[in-house]
């Protein structure tokens, strides 16, 4: 069901790809009636999208989390992790990832506030992360050359019915190239990471974060 603000009267359809330009669109994105939404702008569409509530998309999105978090804690690797931060390039471009994250000397670039990103002042994020659970086609498509617009160095979706992680490399202007190993953090098996989230079914997060503790020291 379309959503509407009073002043100025702006409708739009959640989860699909509309027309608009970039003040209504932020408009949209700043109405604290909507604080439940994501918001994606690109080549003047947005696309208003529900956030993922479901278990399964929980599970992963905090197994991740913990997961980069241990690996970046036994290889020495500086990182500081966002949920669900927006990025902008304002008048062109803005995207909500599920997981962020800043590395190494980046660390100490994120703003000390509360506002959105701003990518013309501040470097994009090193990783983003989106948890597919009914978006997959959108999160390797659209969003992918969305991602690879702000110069994020790589971009993860992670396939939660199949605890697949599908990852790329973004090259600049040479657009994006799928990766199994990550690059900005290295040594990183993306396929270790795939066993872990497979095992959520059987095991707790203290014995999946156990058992990566293992092979990320081995």
């Amino acid at each position: 069901m379309a959503q509407a603000l009073e002043n100025p009267i702006v409708t739009f359809i959640p989860n699909q790809w509309q027309t608009a330009d970039w003040d209504t669109f932020v408009a949209i994105a700043d109405d604290p009636a909507h604080s439940k939404f994501k918001f994606y702008y690109f080549e003047s569409q947005m696309q208003v999208e529900t956030m993922g509530v479901g278990p399964n998309h929980a599970v992963d999105n905090t197994l991740l989390i913990l997961a980069i978090g241990l690996f970046c804690m036994t290889r020495g690797i500086a990182n500081r992790g966002l949920t669900n931060a927006s990025y902008q390039k304002p008048n062109y471009s803005e995207a909500q990832p599920d997981i962020s994250y800043y590395l190494g000397s980046t660390v100490q670039t994120i703003p000390d506030n509360n506002t959105v990103i701003n990518l013309a002042i501040h470097p994009a994020p090193d990783l983003a992360i989106e948890i597919a659970a009914t978006s997959l086609n959108e999160d390797l498509g659209t969003k992918r050359l969305l991602y690879e617009a702000l110069g994020i160095k790589e971009y993860w979706v992670l396939n939660v019915e199949q605890s697949e992680i599908v990852a790329f490399q973004i090259l600049g202007n040479n657009g994006s190239q799928r990766i199994y190993e990550s690059i900005v953090l290295p040594g990183l098996d993306l396929g270790v990471l795939e066993e872990s989230l497979r095992s959520r079914k059987t095991c707790d997060d203290s014995q999946i974060m156990s058992q990566l503790l293992v092979q990320f020291q081995g």
